[in-house]
């Protein structure tokens, strides 16, 4: 088969699945800005609001592993389709219980926990389906185009439509959001073909292996890997030192630079061309350096973003290097991503998937709460930017020892992955 004819066949199987990914990303987007609002007009009770964050946070801590073993077992677009279609339902529901007038908190909580469950197998199936899609060679690129659109209909499109529409009429985001999800399930029909991983080594013919032992193979093969492990401590010490900070944004935008809560929305907005900017550059960078130097530049950039918002009390140096850090995460997660499907054989990516998201997913609550702890001895949101950022030079100097040269580039990343294959 002719290389054009191969290359053009791949371009269109990844179109489908961004524009699934796209579809989704917009319902994701209004959904969390919808159900908070839809939750403050059922009650004032802050541990209640509070709790409903918690409850849409919770199944990436509980089910990234159990939904990692799972895609390593099935159709990872039949997975996605049925996960996104599960999410359409339940908002749909949910908006025809507005549209009565029959809602309750408790069933506001009950719809975010099952539409949460959902996510964390239709975004992992995104996330492994990526390598089955492009070839080797695109994977700086596909990851690059995936966090643009999660970017693009999260930050810049959901949240205002999501805002808006719910201010017009209260059951109105709620069947957008319906209908996105709706729209990504049925786009993936035209990606065809089979996307089930290869049987698990420790499976036999005449038995399914069971889910404990598949997460078994999953930790033996992580706990080995060396590199891996190490990449996985990497991203769980770059989240909890970022969210040092980022728990403290709002305090650090309205207390300290005191601007309005008008305002403060240009903050989001800035993250947000910060990060288009970090997803379009990645690639490049990649290419003209390697990603190794990109994972620890893009690190160290964090850390210069975070110690000069701590620095400076001007909003508009704030804000901008608040795009900066924006930047640098992407292209430093766009690398991350990168390297654990170059990496990782495919036949376990959903496992290694699920360890990592919980370890690095994990990190941000208790990232949080040491930032909230870290405010109130300190006294001043900008000084916990500023250990943020000190914190994070440190993370960039222990990638910079523990990841040796060249490690996860393209050659070595395939040797290394062939020689775990074959233990």
């Amino acid at each position: 088969m002719a290389e054009s004819t191969v290359r053009g066949r791949r371009d269109r199987r990844l179109r489908w699945l961004l524009a699934s990914s796209a579809a989704s990303n917009l319902g994701d987007g209004i959904g969390k800005v919808a159900f908070p609002l839809l939750a403050v007009t059922l009650t004032r009770d802050p541990l209640l609001i509070a709790g409903l964050s918690a409850t849409q946070f919770l199944p990436w801590l509980l089910f990234a592993l159990p939904a990692g073993a799972l895609l390593d077992r099935i159709d990872r677009r039949r997975a996605m389709i049925l996960a996104n279609t599960a999410r359409a339902v339940v908002v749909g529901g949910t908006a025809a219980l507005v549209a009565v007038g029959g809602v309750t908190i408790w069933m506001v909580y009950a719809a975010a926990l099952l539409i949460g469950v959902a996510e964390v197998v239709a975004d992992s199936a995104a996330n492994v389906l990526i390598p089955a899609v492009v070839g080797e060679g695109s994977l700086d690129s596909a990851n690059s185009k995936l966090q643009a659109c999660e970017i693009v209909g999260q930050t810049f499109l959901g949240g205002p439509v999501g805002s808006a529409t719910f201010a017009l009429f209260a059951t109105f985001p709620f069947l957008l959001n319906s209908v996105g999800f709706a729209i990504a399930a049925v786009v993936l029909i035209g990606l065809a073909g089979s996307y089930r991983a290869r049987p698990s080594t420790t499976a036999s013919e005449d038995s399914r292996t069971a889910l404990r032992a598949e997460l078994a193979e999953g930790f033996r093969w992580l706990k080995r890997s060396g590199l891996v492990l190490r990449l996985v401590v990497v991203a769980g010490l770059i989240s909890l030192a970022s969210e040092l900070a980022q728990a403290q944004l709002v305090l650090y935008a309205i207390d300290y630079l005191r601007l309005s809560e008008a305002a403060f929305g240009l903050f989001a907005f800035v993250g947000g061309i910060g990060g288009l900017l970090g997803a379009g550059l990645a690639p490049r960078l990649v290419k003209v350096s390697s990603r190794r130097a990109v994972l620890l530049g893009g690190t160290a950039f964090c850390g210069v973003a975070f110690t000069g918002m701590g620095l400076t009390s001007s909003p508009v140096a704030g804000a901008t290097l608040f795009g900066l850090f924006a930047a640098a995460v992407v292209a430093v997660n766009i690398v991350l991503g990168t390297a654990r499907h170059t990496l990782v054989p495919g036949e376990l990516l959903g496992r290694v998937l699920g360890v990592w998201r919980t370890v690095v997913w994990g990190a941000i609550p208790v990232g949080a709460l040491l930032g909230g702890v870290l405010t109130h001895v300190l006294g001043s949101p900008a000084r916990t930017f500023l250990t943020s950022g000190i914190l994070l030079f440190g993370v960039a100097g222990f990638a910079f020892v523990s990841l040796r040269r060249g490690a996860f580039d393209d050659e070595t990343a395939t040797e290394e992955r062939v020689l775990h294959q074959d233990r």
